[in-house]
């Protein structure tokens, strides 16, 4: 059995958002077990599973990202929506679109210290979508 549902995110402010709660409220009833992949609809955010005990993780990520891949528009040529723009597309390239997280006992198996996040790299990103495909 497959299903899919889209999950519409609220918009976030630019950062690393635990968003586990939110994404596990807005599916379906779960299989037995199974494959959950989710996949980011946008080329300026991503997703990454990580810690989720300490918040300080979430900002340490942000400000690693900025370094790596700095808002200098000297640097890039596609600069016409705004200095956040190319470095967001990259950002998000380098933590990917999507994740797999498997289903156990009609549950995420994550980790226990594991947490889905989006990762807003605009500073003004709007509303996200991530479209949930359940497979089991």
């Amino acid at each position: 059995m497959v299903q899919q549902v889209t999950i519409k995110l609220p918009q976030y402010v630019r950062g690393i958002h635990l968003i586990t709660e939110r994404i596990v409220e807005e599916l379906p009833p779960l299989p037995q077990a199974g494959i959950l992949h989710l996949f980011i609809q946008h080329t300026s955010a991503g997703l990454t599973i990580n810690e989720n005990a300490d918040p300080s993780v979430r900002d340490d990520l942000d400000k690693f990202f900025d370094r790596v891949v700095p808002e200098d528009q000297s640097l890039y040529m596609h600069t016409q929506e705004g200095p956040d723009d190319m470095p967001a597309h990259i950002k998000a390239s380098l933590v990917g679109f999507s994740v797999q997280i498997p289903i156990t006992n009609k549950k995420l198996n994550l980790g226990i210290w594991q947490g889905v996040y989006l990762c807003e790299f605009r500073n003004n990103g709007g509303r996200r979508k991530v479209l949930a495909t359940i497979i089991g």
